[in-house]
């Protein structure tokens, strides 16, 4: 069984360098130790509060003397149990780490410390005209959008996290601190590490800040609303939309449940419909153009008129709605928690998996939403469970299992962008094969005591995964969600 406190030489460590910037306090553990998911409290026994990049050097080194885990925390906005302490441990919040060091508007780059978030980041470059195009909804912080590799609506047109960071520093889990590339847009000089830590969900080391590339605000931006008959013309839609070359910044595809959650919450009044939402960026004669091909293209799907929007606040209005859906969802039915999931597939087989999901779904008892990016073959399935029925969270654990199983068939992935955590860790085999070896030797090299964010992200060695994590105490064993 876990400790409920810490043991009083790291306490004795850790307050002598922080002071009241480390607490134990049950309200502040019970807040890092849950994400935004069904996925149950597991708080850590600590959290910190490091201001600079030494003391988080000091903190690791504190934490190994003691071989206490780590587990650093963003803004809690994972939806896969990446933040759940499962052995204990001290949470390292990284939000008071959030000082911007440099903008180079001629380079077109960024430097920014870990907790520094999106909108803070957006609202300093406005006045440059530049913008950090990677949008997951959630306001979260740059680290931690690194350490998941996040993408959202903008992936299409801009890529995600990891075409969008030049470097990191990160702090070892032997306290050491390492740069992992240089400023060039492109290097040959040996292994990727900026890659390797990019999505590794703080299992290998803690970003403390992030060089990133920026983006010109466009001359031009038009958002447009279009129904549709069918999921399956909206998805078909879509797919003719990238095949025929437009270079469109957002496509975002919801079912008619998650349109009416949509209109009631955000207070809109858009057709309840399977429904595409489209985004271009350009110049005025560049976009006028785009959006007539996509006109054509919808309506040869039998889509509806398309409504285009130039003025800056419908557009934020528009894709505040956007983010919101998951709130907007679960207040469709009161008490209940969110089973967030997400595939990924090649762009030609979406309209194969998300129909034959579809099919799925319709035997399942649990309000549950279709909804997702699908510009680049990633949608999501939303359940709204009630965590006090064991026997709604087996139904919606047995439809997510058969829907990751029928994306990985068509050579996709279990995740597009809400990341393993420990809540698909069942799936990394299954996905990877012998590859998952080599993860595992990469966590053995880089954190051999175990340290940095244990149960997450990699299968234990030699077990299966929930063995391997639910073996090492109680309380994993009581929140792993296995494949069927």
């Amino acid at each position: 069984m876990i400790e409920t406190e810490l043991g009083p030489g790291l306490v004795e460590d850790l307050s002598g360098l922080l002071g009241d910037r480390l607490s134990t306090a049950r309200i502040v553990r019970e807040h890092h130790g849950k994400d935004t998911s069904f996925h149950p409290l597991c708080p850590p026994q600590a959290v910190v509060f490091p201001e600079n990049e030494d003391e988080v050097c000091r903190i690791v080194r504190a934490c190994l003397r003691h071989r206490t885990p780590i587990i650093p925390y963003g803004a809690g906005t994972p939806t896969e149990g990446h933040i759940s302490a499962l052995k204990g441990g001290v949470a390292v919040d990284m939000s008071r780490m959030n000082r911007i060091l440099r903008v180079s508007p001629s380079d077109l780059d960024v430097t920014v410390e870990a907790g520094v978030t999106r909108k803070q980041l957006n609202n300093h470059l406005r006045d440059c005209g530049l913008f950090f195009p990677i949008d997951p909804g959630a306001d979260a912080t740059i680290g931690g959008m690194a350490a998941t590799r996040a993408s959202g609506t903008h992936a299409v047109r801009y890529g995600t996290m990891k075409e969008n960071v030049l470097s990191l520093s990160v702090v070892l889990p032997n306290g050491e601190r390492i740069r992992t590339a240089r400023r060039a847009r492109k290097s040959a000089a040996g292994y990727d590490l900026t890659s390797l830590f990019i999505g590794s969900a703080g299992t290998l080391g803690l970003i403390t800040d992030v060089t990133l590339r920026l983006h010109g605000i466009p001359e031009t931006v038009a958002a447009g609303v279009c129904g549709f008959p069918s999921l399956e013309s909206a998805v078909a839609t879509a797919i003719a939309v990238i095949q025929s070359g437009v270079p469109v910044a957002r496509i975002e595809l919801m079912d008619e449940l998650s349109m009416r959650a949509l209109n009631g919450y955000s207070r809109l009044d858009l057709p309840v419909a399977p429904t595409l939402i489209f985004e271009l960026h350009g110049t005025a004669a560049s976009v006028a153009e785009q959006s007539d091909l996509v006109a054509v293209l919808a309506g040869d799907n039998g889509g509806s008129t398309i409504e285009w929007r130039t003025r800056q606040e419908e557009r934020n209005r528009l894709w505040q709605a956007r983010h919101d859906i998951y709130f907007a969802l679960l207040a469709q039915r009161p008490g209940a928690e969110g089973w967030p999931t997400d595939v990924c597939v090649p762009i030609a087989s979406l309209a194969d998996c998300i129909g034959e999901t579809l099919s799925d779904l319709r035997s399942c008892s649990l309000p549950v939403a279709i909804l997702g990016h699908v510009g680049d073959g990633n949608f999501h399935v939303l359940f709204a469970v009630d965590p006090t029925k064991p026997q709604e969270l087996a139904e919606a654990k047995i439809f997510n299992d058969r829907m990751i199983r029928r994306a990985i068939a068509f050579d996709g992935t279990c995740t597009g962008e809400h990341g393993i955590g420990y809540g698909k860790l069942g799936y990394m085999d299954l996905e990877h094969g012998g590859a998952v070896s080599v993860m595992r030797a990469l966590k053995q090299a880089l954190d051999p005591n175990d340290v940095f964010n244990p149960g997450k992200v990699v299968p234990v060695m030699g077990r299966s995964a929930t063995a391997g994590v639910a073996g090492q105490d109680d309380r994993a064993r009581s929140l792993l969600h296995t494949p069927a």
